[in-house]
């Protein structure tokens, strides 16, 4: 299965396991820097690690320091594959665009319907450069549906 998304940050194609977050997400006090896991307590995927995982974005929880933990995240190789976000979030997505200028390595963002995510959930996927999202590998649930 392959979907065309539409390019928000040009970057690097990303591979890995897609992880749906199931609510918003801050990235500010919500994400730690180092680790890349989820530090909220109170999101339902508390304890999870974005790292290397294609992340599929329902929403973000504003903060103008998102972008530097987007940016710490991508410095120490500590960032997703990719990003998925259903809207844009011009704040969040400043972090790739820095960590480019810097030379850093920087995932792919691109934005599709929020009701195009769970299909996606547990899956290796994979996101071109291009915009394809592309399934390389079905998650169990899928397999037995």
């Amino acid at each position: 299965m392959t979907v065309h998304a539409e390019i928000l940050v040009e970057g690097a194609a990303g591979r890995g396991q897609a992880l749906v977050l199931g609510a918003p997400i801050s990235f500010w006090g919500g994400v730690d820097p180092r680790t890349g896991k989820i530090a909220d307590v109170r999101h339902p995927d508390h304890g999870m690690s974005i790292a290397g995982r294609v992340l599929f974005l329902p929403g973000t929880i504003g903060s103008s320091s998102a972008a530097a933990v987007l940016l710490e995240l991508a410095h120490n190789g500590h960032a997703p594959a990719a990003l998925v976000l259903h809207e844009p979030d011009a704040i969040l997505l400043l972090g790739l665009i820095v960590a480019k200028e810097m030379g850093w390595p920087t995932p792919v963002a691109v934005r599709l319907d929020r009701g195009e995510h769970r299909k996606f959930d547990g899956c290796e996927i994979e996101v071109g450069m291009d915009g394809n999202i592309s399934v390389i590998t079905a998650s169990h649930s899928q397999i037995f549906a």
